[in-house]
């Protein structure tokens, strides 16, 4: 098991991914899309502001080093599709102060950037929320991306390699590997303050306790991170980790260095064998789930309607105008939002703590999320009525780490 069963009677969690106008490339074009506001700051304070209302766990940011591209392992030359995105974790930085309750988890590539500017950052984010901050850790999938940086190459992903998850994992295993390296690093960053290393009193002169501040002296297979940070010890102590993975290579590292993981199974009997190689994974890897849970999520991109049948039609209309066939590495899901509330609480069932849905048209999928689909939950008495904790790891019951370097006692 991960950490929990999803039986009856154990929480239901909820996040929503936040991309653009929405999950569907031909969104932006819908009426009520305001593609003129994508890169504004108060168009995503409306969204996740929006999802707050709804009392969603967390919300996710996408980020890349590229421009979008309708080809997972490459760029390429559309321009009938959104392109252009803005900084997800300065985003969240921004959103921060402007939310209360909902945890905001930006996405970052980890292979070609700084592990100690990563750490920073998201406790930077951590301290600007008060304790709602989390990290999702991304490797470069798209080869095109080391021009940016000009340092290294990385692996190029072949056509072949993309028709199968298993493919694309072994060719990225050693970023993978890397990845792993570059979360343990900023782990022992965010250790690398005792919670008490700051005194502050100005009748002494002393505003911190140096012997509580220590170097961290990590070495990677391509990195060395001397530390401490520059960013003291945060309310959470160690933001959570999330991860998205579609295959044996992506488990393990979600076994090794996340706190949620996001899977991607496409029926009932998926997500049973999904999970039982997540479980596998976790054995493999030795981690004690008592001590540190592994929440899991299933992702699907949903399209809800109250009217039984209008969902699949936008569905239609949407690819009509897109000139293609939505297709996703998630479930798709049209339907109502009691229709789906059937359906999430069936997956709970099977062994779930959450989902993370993705909307395909923003702000209509979102807002039939927040004012369809948890109501009807509530009224099953399957989700929260109202925020029970402060923070991200209260939302979903993950204990406040002890640092590392602390001293007892």
């Amino acid at each position: 098991m991960t950490g929990t069963t999803g039986a009856p009677g154990t929480p239901l969690h909820l996040a929503v991914a936040l991309d653009g106008a929405g999950w569907h490339p031909a969104a932006w074009r819908e009426a009520g899309a305001r593609p003129g506001e994508l890169l504004t700051a108060a168009y995503w304070a409306e969204l996740v502001a929006e999802a707050e209302r709804g009392l969603l766990d967390f919300v996710t940011f996408e980020d890349a080093l590229g421009l979008q591209s309708a080809a997972f392992h490459q760029p390429d030359d559309r321009t009938d599709q959104v392109r252009g995105s803005v900084d997800a974790v300065l985003l969240a930085s921004h959103l921060a102060p402007l939310t209360t309750r909902i945890g905001l988890v930006p996405t970052t590539n980890v292979t070609h950037t700084e592990p100690f500017h990563l750490a920073i950052g998201i406790a930077t984010l951590d301290h600007a929320s008060k304790g709602r901050a989390g990290w999702r850790p991304q490797i470069s999938s798209r080869a095109a991306d080391a021009a940016h940086f000009g340092r290294r190459t990385t692996p190029r992903l072949t056509e072949e390699d993309v028709t199968d998850s298993e493919l694309i994992a072994k060719r990225l295993r050693e970023l993978f590997s890397e990845g792993a390296e570059v979360v343990e690093a900023a782990r022992r960053l965010w250790d690398s303050w005792d919670d008490d290393a700051e005194i502050r009193d100005a009748a002494t002169g002393r505003f911190i306790d140096r012997d509580k501040v220590h170097h961290i002296d990590f070495q990677g297979t391509n990195f060395s991170v001397k530390g401490p940070s520059i960013t003291p010890r945060t309310p959470q102590g160690q933001p959570p980790v999330v991860s998205l993975a579609h295959a044996s290579t992506p488990y393990e590292f979600a076994a090794l260095s996340s706190d949620v993981v996001h899977v991607t199974p496409h029926d009932r009997a998926g997500t049973g064998a999904i999970l039982a190689q997540v479980a596998e994974a976790v054995k493999r890897t030795g981690r004690d789930v008592t001590s540190r849970p592994l929440r899991t999520f299933a992702d699907l991109l949903v399209l809800l309607d109250e009217k039984p049948g209008a969902a699949a039609r936008r569905l239609a209309r949407l690819d009509e105008t897109a000139g293609a066939e939505l297709t996703s590495d998630a479930e798709i899901f049209t339907g109502t939002p009691g229709e789906l509330a059937d359906l999430l609480l069936d997956r709970h069932s099977v062994g779930l703590d959450g989902f993370r849905l993705r909307p395909a048209a923003l702000p209509h999928d979102l807002t039939a999320i927040t004012r369809g689909l948890v109501p009807e939950l509530q009224r099953r008495g399957a989700f929260r009525t109202e925020y029970e904790s402060t923070t991200l790891r209260g939302h979903l019951r993950l204990p406040r780490p002890v640092g590392r370097y602390a001293k007892a006692g």
